[in-house]
């Protein structure tokens, strides 16, 4: 479906991190009725407020961005509501929106959803292979089970419903809170921190070895849109920048873009999580030509300076 300015959009999670750039993305291509549901207007987890939603806005497409999510440290202390949360959300949010008559549902997944040992490049093919790395799988399966949801109701109802897997984002705008921010956020908020303080070690958690890939979050927005427009089929997507950086190479590349010049010292006794985290983005380029565009060490630096012009 082509968006126009007369598509009606529901965006949740529209006024976070990725969902402010998917509001701007579609805002970009046209569309003039696109709502943001707040939480302390409808909170998703409960099933009157998501039929008030649909009651309210009538969507004719709903974009599934929201998510309780954090990093390694937040996942190994809220499995249990990170769980739930994630799961009635999104089980509530497709069923009614297949009762109200939503044209299209695009859920998004996690890369955490993929087994702790997959082979690198992450196949789509490969989600079921395994069980995911345990520090983040009540998440990621919390997530996955969207897929078989939207998968079953394909199949009985003939409900249009995507399925889309982001690697690990980064961007202005980002969450820096150190008690649930993922690693860009955290280590830009550590080297900065650290320069203004002029101290001369910064600890980092884990060995460094594990390998991670990275998605400018404007490049997500695009691949979520593009997806939204042109895909329409039951198989899931990655949505990638099709490189990997180790951590230990992270960390001296926000050192340098920060103007760090002490010492890192690697904790060893914290996890690293998954070892290693790499898409294979064939899929989006050959079904609605999503290819990310934004160089490393160009997001890099636009999210360094967001952060030291916005705190």
């Amino acid at each position: 479906m082509i968006i126009t300015k007369d598509t009606k959009i529901v965006v949740t999670g529209g006024a976070g991190f990725l969902g402010s750039a998917v509001t701007q993305e579609l805002a970009r291509r046209g569309a003039q009725h696109v709502v943001a549901p707040r939480r302390r207007e409808f909170d998703l987890v409960h099933e009157a407020d998501v039929v008030r939603l649909y009651e309210t806005h009538r969507p004719d497409v709903v974009l599934h961005l929201a998510a309780v999510v954090g990093g390694i440290g937040a996942n190994r202390e809220n499995p249990g509501s990170f769980y739930y949360q994630n799961m009635v959300m999104g089980a509530l949010l497709m069923e009614h929106a297949r009762r109200a008559g939503v044209q299209k549902f695009v859920a998004i997944g996690t890369i955490c959803a993929y087994p702790k040992f997959t082979p690198v490049p992450f196949k789509e093919e490969d989600l079921w292979s395994g069980y995911p790395e345990e520090t983040n799988a009540p998440y990621g399966i919390a997530k996955k089970a969207l897929l078989v949801q939207a998968q079953a109701y394909r199949d009985q109802y003939g409900f249009n419903a995507i399925y889309l897997l982001p690697v690990n984002l980064y961007g202005p705008r980002d969450n820096f809170d150190p008690k649930s921010s993922h690693v860009i956020p955290a280590l830009i908020k550590k080297f900065v921190e650290a320069v203004e303080r002029r101290d001369e070690v910064v600890e980092v958690w884990g060995t460094g070895r594990a390998t991670r890939e990275f998605l400018y979050v404007d490049d997500a927005a695009q691949g979520i849109v593009l997806a939204t427009e042109h895909y329409d089929g039951p198989e899931p997507v990655n949505l990638g920048a099709g490189f990997e950086i180790s951590i230990k190479d992270l960390a001296e590349c926000i050192a340098r873009l920060t103007g760090f010049k002490g010492r890192l010292v690697w904790n060893t006794s914290l996890p690293d999580g998954q070892p290693r985290r790499c898409l294979d983005t064939t899929r989006a380029e050959r079904f609605f030509g999503f290819r990310a565009r934004t160089p490393f060490e160009e997001g890099l630096a636009r999210t360094i300076e967001w952060y030291r012009s916005s705190r």
